[in-house]
């Protein structure tokens, strides 16, 4: 009697799933919203040397804005190059300088390569114009000519971390700053597609620590591999 009441049980939380959750699973599927959320389901391995270790997640997000030369940079200039992705603002108190230092550092190891570029994305656009952006760079001491720091739309620039790239950005007063944002950096490849490490189980480690000397080096050691493909 007990078993047969169990039976009953799971049959009825199941017909509950398919009344309401299976409709709302069809409809994500119908809008795309499955394709553009689930990299995971995407992601390759190589196959052999080096490579092995270095995973690819899916096609970096399409992006177009402005640089601190007043050019329109769209994900096209990178085309064919290796590049590391941020998002950032000028007047950062806080994880900022220390993400700039380290970008500097990376910057630094591969200049002169013209494989190799730096996307620099503003989370401040109402600030950070293309004539602060360049006072920024010159007071950073960027010499790479593919460094490009990006500003844009406001609403655009926080859908392409947000949504884009699951990097986490918002707006906030309460905050030193006024703006809440990670340390992460984002590595693509040639191909234009992200890259990363994998963990002890195999499982994506999608992005790099930017704020520690550990991600820094990894992403070292990761460009230059990329570097070579």
């Amino acid at each position: 009697m007990i078993k047969n009441k169990s039976y009953i049980g799971i049959f009825f939380v199941i017909l509950v799933f398919g009344i309401f959750a299976v409709p709302k699973i069809i409809d994500r599927v119908k809008n795309g919203e499955v394709v553009k959320g689930d990299r995971l389901d995407n992601v390759s391995n190589h196959s052999s040397g080096e490579n092995s270790k270095l995973l690819t997640i899916g096609p970096a997000p399409k992006f177009e804005l402005t640089d601190q030369n007043n050019q329109l940079i769209s994900n096209k200039e990178y085309a064919g190059k290796v590049y590391v992705l941020e998002f950032f603002f000028s007047t950062c108190p806080s994880i900022c300088p220390i993400m700039n230092l380290n970008m500097m550092t990376i910057q630094n190891t591969f200049f002169g390569n013209p494989n190799f570029a730096i996307a620099s994305i503003t989370i401040n656009p109402e600030n950070d114009t293309p004539e602060v952006l360049k006072k920024h760079a010159q007071k950073l001491g960027v010499k790479s000519a593919n460094w490009h720091f990006l500003t844009g739309d406001k609403t655009k620039i926080f859908e392409l971390a947000n949504k884009g790239f699951n990097v986490y950005v918002g707006q906030n007063s309460k905050v030193n700053g006024g703006f809440e944002h990670s340390g992460l950096f984002a590595l693509i490849d040639k191909n234009g597609d992200i890259r990363c490490r994998k963990d002890n189980f195999g499982n994506p480690i999608l992005y790099y620590d930017g704020l520690e000397k550990e991600g820094v080096r990894n992403l070292q050691q990761d460009i230059a591999i990329l570097l070579k493909e």
